[in-house]
């Protein structure tokens, strides 16, 4: 039987997709751009479209599938919108999920991701539920403007600590858990990287890597939403997401170290130097 991985082309999927392969396993790669997928992975799976808001997809996605890694695609925003795909793994007796969600989720009701968690748990589909820290792909991506034009971080955790994971970290253990769907089933877990860091610690962590003088700007909420909609141009909500996950941060929510990625794969996770170093391109 087959592996469904859904968002293949994204930040997580492409890296799930790929340590699956080198288990042995037989992947069908979901996503709305199939060319994006086929340009990605060749041969090594077989594309298929999938969109969460067309049901008609659903059927060809899981069709000869057992086991699935689920993603909310960031601009679906309600929960209830991945209900009729879970319904649908449902309906195909489905031995595994393994659903990107969030670190602390089960304590904090606000993302949409608590709710697409109870949702699959009232259903009954066994589950393996993945709860990751920052990714690290979160300041060389959409937070990398400002490095390499500013030699600026501009993002509103005022103090607050981060135990940044790196995407390809997360990949690893997601196609872990659903490598063996019985020894998993009905599990969380929480991974992160192997410390804790604050953005000032970011900034030094990237000017040694770069050579560069890089500063945390530590801007108030309102500063950071009105650049990011107004200068960058960023979707409202998608911004308006981030400032309340930030806020959370601010909490203390984000700062956590487990052991959780060891304990699945046996290797140590990336640290953030070890990251920057591997891509520093993003940086300068």
């Amino acid at each position: 039987m087959k592996i469904l991985v859904t968002g293949a082309s994204g930040n997580v999927g492409k890296y799930v997709v790929r340590e699956l392969i080198k288990k042995g396993d037989q992947v069908v790669a979901g996503g709305i751009d199939i060319t994006k997928i086929k340009n990605l992975f060749g041969d090594e799976v077989d594309a298929v479209k999938l969109d969460f808001t067309d049901e008609e997809t659903f059927d060809k996605a899981l069709k000869g599938v057992d086991r699935v890694f689920l993603m909310r695609p960031p601009h679906l925003g309600k929960p209830e919108d991945l209900y009729p795909f879970i319904e649908s793994m449902k309906s195909h007796n489905i031995k595994l999920v393994s659903f990107l969600s969030l670190m602390g989720v089960e304590k904090n009701t606000i993302p949409p991701h608590h709710k697409i968690e109870k949702y699959i748990e009232k259903l009954e589909v066994p589950y393996a539920h993945i709860r990751p820290g920052f990714f690290m792909q979160n300041v060389s991506g959409i937070h990398s403007v400002e490095i390499k034009e500013k030699n600026e971080i501009f993002i509103p955790a005022g103090k607050s600590k981060t135990s940044f994971i790196d995407a390809a970290d997360i990949g690893l253990s997601i196609a872990t858990l659903l490598h063996e769907p019985e020894k998993y089933k009905n599990t969380a877990h929480t991974i992160t990287g192997p410390e804790s860091l604050d953005y000032y610690q970011i900034a030094e962590i990237l000017s040694e890597v770069t050579g560069k003088k890089i500063i945390y700007k530590k801007p108030s909420f309102l500063k950071y939403r009105s650049y990011y909609i107004k200068k960058r141009g960023l979707d409202k909500n998608y911004v308006n997401v981030t400032v309340a996950l930030y806020f959370m941060t601010r909490m203390g929510t984000a700062k956590m170290v487990t052991n959780e990625f060891y304990q699945l794969t046996g290797r140590k996770p990336r640290t953030f130097h070890e990251f920057a170093s591997e891509n520093i391109d993003s940086f300068v």
